[in-house]
């Protein structure tokens, strides 16, 4: 073996093949062992594989820190496996929530869960209110997609003109007349009993005695309800076995006004309200919300009882419509029946162009359709 080859080789071990071939020499008679490594030479091969190796390669500490940045990587990779499992899960129960969010939709619905309330009305409106995406009513949202989110909630969205004297009958008695007549609306309307099919006791006080035609006649209305004489021409009434309100609140808009009437001593106080009931099924667990709207225009006869034979501080009724949407047509048992997807198909088919029940800028009747008509939204 060469001076070269031992130079090499200092400081190592001899390698199992060497031994191998020293052990065939060896049988052969000839070579020599490998030599273990000096003292010295095992020295300086220790020094330098400390100074060629970097600091804290293989220590303790070094090491530990290493596997510690592993385990943290592979929770992070966990944790984000399993957020994206999650979100796959999600979009696959509620893609709505999704699309919604691509489409625009979560956006306008916060901007209209945010909006305030709109000013009262003081005339005519010119249009329909603005349409907007359909979106589904809930049992947490139930005017959802409804332009009656931002109307008033019940009384409130009642508001009364100021009084004056018109045509000849006093400032204080159109005062009261207009009390008086946002007092009937929300009885009529708005009175959770009354709403449930109960007799509507303090709208009826609130009529005049004398006018005994108009009285019997909603008596008989109340007894036997019929399309001749059908109570919800005046109140509004569901049957509590078939529907339940979805909350408290009825969203109201509108607006009332005097006119001066036809004789001298009497004046008209005007109303046209819109009545938007969310309703949902009265059966256990049902959840699918639907709305009808109710839109009344009402004409009371105010009379100065010095020229006139009226009971003061009550009320007579000239003139009363009503207009119904979502409601099923041509059933005259004194109830509102909004249509549900589990509904049967029954009775006449609805026909003709869809009518905007929250269009109030033509009165009730104008453009009117025999049969039964259809409604662009709820």
């Amino acid at each position: 073996m060469s001076r070269n080859d031992d130079d090499r080789r200092a400081g190592q071990s001899p390698s199992d093949e060497e031994w191998a071939r020293f052990m065939e020499q060896a049988a052969a008679g000839e070579g020599e062992a490998p030599r273990e490594p000096s003292a010295r030479a095992r020295m300086v091969t220790e020094r330098l594989r400390h100074e060629q190796d970097p600091p804290g390669w293989r220590t303790g500490p070094a090491w530990q820190e290493m596997q510690g940045r592993g385990r943290r990587k592979r929770r992070l990779k966990a944790a984000l496996a399993v957020a994206a499992i999650a979100g796959v899960a999600l979009v696959a129960v509620r893609p709505e929530l999704v699309i919604d969010r691509i489409t625009g939709r979560t956006q306008a619905r916060e901007d209209a869960r945010n909006a305030g309330p709109l000013a009262a009305e003081t005339a005519r409106p010119t249009a329909p209110p603005p349409s907007a995406d359909p979106d589904r009513p809930t049992l947490q949202e139930p005017f959802r997609g409804s332009p009656a989110l931002q109307w008033a909630d019940g009384a409130a969205g009642i508001e009364l003109p100021e009084a004056a004297a018109v045509g000849g009958v006093p400032k204080e008695k159109i005062a009261d007349a207009l009390r008086n007549a946002k007092a009937f609306l929300v009885a009529s309307n708005l009175d959770p009993a009354a709403l449930k099919g109960e007799r509507p006791a303090a709208a009826l006080a609130l009529l005049d005695p004398e006018h005994t035609e108009v009285s019997a006649d909603l008596e008989k209305s109340l007894a036997g309800p019929s399309k001749e004489q059908d109570p919800m021409s005046l109140f509004t009434r569901y049957d509590p076995a078939e529907v339940k309100p979805v909350g408290e609140v009825v969203k109201v808009r509108g607006r009332m006004w005097v006119e001066a009437g036809k004789e001298a001593g009497q004046a008209h106080v005007r109303a046209d309200y819109s009545f938007v009931y969310p309703l949902v099924k009265a059966a256990p667990g049902a959840d699918q919300v639907e709305r009808t709207i109710v839109r009344r225009e009402i004409t009371f006869l105010v009379a100065d009882p010095r020229k006139w034979q009226v009971t003061a501080g009550k009320l007579r009724l000239a003139d009363f419509r009503v207009d119904l949407a979502n409601s099923a047509c041509e059933v005259y048992d004194g109830y509102m029946h909004p249509g549900f997807d589990t509904d049967p198909v029954a009775g006449s088919t609805p026909s003709g162009t869809p009518k905007d029940p929250y269009d109030r800028s033509k009165s009730i009747g104008a453009g009117a359709q025999e049969g039964c008509g259809t409604v662009s939204r709820s």
